[in-house]
């Protein structure tokens, strides 16, 4: 409650009078500012925009190699030679047509997850997206709402704002009438409104975000993965493509274009070309199947980066109980009249025009008193436990009060906090209403206080939030509940939860990092958390090498939400911790969050899976071109050979694998990952399908010697190619059993239909030969298996 002065009007939205000098602008003076072009226009980028997306799917460095080969190819050879190309164009559609697809989600969710400040103008009060602000408009702004656009102070109460995330400065700073107020901070308490003095790219956090759009693809460690394999190949494949050109042109026993359409043939499969447009297409897939589920992903990483995560702390209120809370009993204290305790609590709850989810439950139960009005009130902080007002009686009495955590306002020998503790027992909240004895503006206006009655709240746990909380004890996630709240009544409310472990009051842990992480670990609940020590909690377990998501939807959340590897907010959150979150549930939905673990698994486990059968042909091709420079012999394939295996062996098994569910938590360093399985698969295949080349050159003779000599490497290949499938696709389910039998009764119908063995350019001369060829295939299969056991033994992953 608020005095009213003379010639104040009532606002229509807030019931808080409004001064006429701070009516905000006229619709005139809107519209005279927007015909000048002062709006906030700045756009809000959710994704790449549709040329970006042509561009990044098309102008790339392998690309260019594939399209120039692709040209030559067009006139030194039949269709069938050329088809690689065909094959590339398809992909660099598929995957511009999959990136629109992940855009037109990504920017829908935005649109729903926008922030929308309050503006007064003429007096009222409206929400309007923040395109719509204008120079000089006056923005109301309350806990967890952040400033959009720069501006100065034009009325406070109470108001305090964090502005770490743009200056570092960890402690809140208080604001009065005429400070200025910088856009990307954010209220921690108090409220307030201040008039816009920089809008559009003009504001502070504007111009930080023209440095860096929101969707992006860097720190990933996947990307960053893959280009570090693209740039090794491209080391390997220049030197050995030019010592390829040289020998086939100098070899040229079948003629000038059959020596360049081998020689293409030879460096086409060096390029693992299919490997990027695959992680492409599973991370849009991915954005498009979470979005269906209204999850908003903010930054396409964050699905990367949630499938390795192996500690999630949780924020309790919002995300284990919803939002609001019910009174269910007042218990007076010293003999305190309870309906004078109720007068009391109904004029807090009206002293505070925004009131959290306790003080909107007092609300609820205990009604206003007409002739009580507030003189001074002290918000309520996350970081002291308690809000207050002087309030001034209807019979000319006064008196200060306040509200908030009996265990910060009273000492712990005191009988009311024994009371309370049994309470908390039960998963109860309670709050103490205390007649303080010093005023609110002392720095300590807590001391002293005489405790007049306990409010006991009851919390509506989320009905998901055991099933949840149950599916990250199933896949080896560590959750962590880490709560401002009683320690003991979040460990009640968590083991309701069936989330057992050691309760921890957060007030008795070390300061250190060091011993502040063991703590952490050895424990589960952690109450009394400030929101300084959520941040410094989250880097304690980074420090201990750990990957930790946070989830949270209030203003205390936002600094931990930052710092930690992957920050989910709720839709129903405060706008600062949408802002600084890489994922947002838009439907408020906790039992959300394993979807997007899940989904991030199946990226990053079935990316890691494929990218092995790509890079598998890489080092084969490379080790067969070598082979053949060295023994100055013709490249035993064509074009057409290749673009067959590539298609039978990778290019289809991939796309069903890379989409297939996987469970399987994703594990750091990617390229060792990887490429300890394709260097020996590749060594062992490129080597066996040399040896059955040579042996067949021995063996073969006549006019039709270099078509039998590459029919017999082509089923050695194949055979090892499909091997290498075999292993990769495993744990074997009925799918993919049908799969791989599929890819091989596809070459048998090439093997077996005369107008494919013509198309191709496929056929197996004689018995000996072709049984060799197998014989061979068997030997390196075996040899496979051998060393990637080797592998998993000898070579930490």
């Amino acid at each position: 409650m608020t005095h009213i002065d003379a010639g104040a009007e009532l606002d229509p939205v807030h019931p808080v009078p409004v001064p006429v000098s701070a009516r905000g602008l006229t619709a005139a003076e809107v519209a005279e500012r927007v015909a000048r072009g002062q709006v906030n226009d700045v756009p809000v980028r959710s994704s790449r925009s549709m040329g970006e997306i042509v561009r990044a799917n098309v102008f790339t460095r392998f690309n260019a190699i594939i399209g120039l080969l692709w040209l030559i190819m067009l006139f030194v050879a039949p269709f069938q030679d050329s088809l690689f190309g065909y094959v590339i164009l398809a992909n660099t559609g598929i995957g511009i047509i999959q990136e629109w697809r992940a855009k037109k989600t990504l920017d829908s969710l935005a649109v729903i997850g926008e922030a929308r400040p309050t503006v007064r103008r003429e007096g009222v009060a409206a929400e309007v997206s923040t395109s719509q602000i204008v120079l000089d408009d006056l923005i109301e702004i309350g806990p967890g709402d952040k400033a959009v656009v720069d501006g100065v102070c034009v009325e406070t109460d109470g108001l305090e704002i964090d502005e770490s995330l743009l200056t570092g400065e960890a402690d809140p700073v208080v604001k009065r009438p005429g400070d200025p107020i910088m856009s990307g901070s954010f209220v921690v308490a108090g409220g307030g409104a201040f008039k816009a003095t920089k809008v559009g790219r003009e504001a502070y956090a504007a111009q930080l975000a023209e440095e860096a759009s929101r969707f992006t693809l860097v720190h990933s460690e996947l990307r960053t993965g893959i280009s570090t394999i693209l740039k090794y190949v491209t080391w390997m494949m220049v030197p050995t493509a030019i010592g390829l050109v040289i020998s086939q042109l100098v070899v040229k026993e079948h003629g000038f274009k059959d020596s360049v359409a081998r020689t293409v043939g030879g460096i086409v499969p060096m390029v693992p070309e299919g490997l990027v447009l695959l992680t492409s297409v599973a991370f849009a897939i991915g954005v498009i199947r979470l979005g269906r589920k209204q999850c908003l992903v903010q930054e396409l990483p964050a699905i990367e980066g949630l499938a390795r995560v192996d500690t999630v702390c949780l924020d309790k209120t919002g995300t284990l109980t919803e939002g609001g809370m019910d009174v269910t009993e007042l218990r007076p204290l010293q003999g305190a009249d309870e309906s004078y305790v109720r007068k009391v609590l109904g004029a807090l709850g009206e002293s505070d025009p925004r009131p959290n989810a306790s003080l909107q439950a007092i609300i609820d139960a205990y009604p206003d008193v007409e002739d009580w009005r507030c003189t001074e009130s002290l918000p309520f902080s996350s970081a002291r436990k308690y809000s207050g007002a002087t309030l001034s009686e209807g019979d000319g009495e006064s008196g200060t009060w306040l509200l908030g955590a009996p265990d910060v306002l009273l000492a712990e020998d005191d009988p009311a906090v024994a009371e309370t503790a049994r309470l908390n027992e039960q998963g109860l909240r309670v709050l103490l209403l205390a007649r303080a004895a010093r005023d609110l503006d002392d720095p300590e206006p807590a001391v002293g206080a005489r405790p007049t009655a306990l409010v006991v709240l009851e919390q509506r746990l989320r009905p998901d939030a055991a099933d949840t909380l149950r599916y990250f004890a199933e896949q080896d996630v560590s959750a962590k509940v880490i709560s401002g709240d009683n320690a003991v009544s979040v460990g009640a409310v968590a083991a309701k939860l069936g989330l057992t472990g050691t309760t921890v009051d957060a007030r008795r842990l070390p300061a250190e990092p060091d011993p502040m992480a063991r703590a952490l670990e050895e424990g589960t609940v952690f109450g009394r958390v400030t929101p300084q020590q959520k941040r410094d909690m989250v880097g304690a377990l980074q420090s201990r090498g750990h990957t930790v998501a946070m989830t949270g939807d209030g203003v205390n959340d936002v600094l931990a939400l930052k710092d930690a590897d992957i920050g989910v907010s709720m839709g129903s959150g405060s706008e600062a911790t949408r802002a600084v979150a890489q994922i947002v549930l838009l439907n408020n939905s906790f039992a959300t969050l394993p979807s997007v673990v899940a989904e991030g698994r199946r990226v990053i486990g079935n990316i890691t899976r494929v990218a092995t059968l790509f890079l598998v042909k890489t080092v084969y091709s490379v080790l067969l071109a070598l082979l053949v420079v060295c023994w100055q012999v013709e490249y035993p394939f064509l074009p057409r050979h290749l673009t067959l295996l590539s298609t039978l062996t990778i290019g289809v098994p991939a796309f069903f694998l890379a989409l297939a569910p996987n469970k399987e938590r994703a594990r750091p360093h990617f390229v060792r990952r990887v490429m300890r399985y394709a260097i020996p698969g590749g060594l062992v295949a490129g080597t066996a399908t040399f040896v059955t080349y040579l042996i067949a050159r021995h063996h073969y003779s006549g006019p039709d010697q270099l078509d039998a000599e590459t029919s017999a490497a082509t089923l050695t290949l194949f055979l090892i190619s499909m091997w290498v499938l075999a292993i990769v696709a495993r744990p074997y389910t009925w799918w993919r059993l049908a799969l791989v039998a599929a890819m091989g009764l596809a070459f048998l119908c090439v093997l077996a239909v005369p107008w494919l063995q013509h198309f191709f350019a496929l056929k197996l001369v004689g018995v000996t030969m072709p049984w060799l060829a197998v014989g061979i295939a068997a030997v390196a299969a075996a040899a496979l298996e051998l060393l990637w056991r080797l592998v998993d033994r000898r070579v930490p992953a």
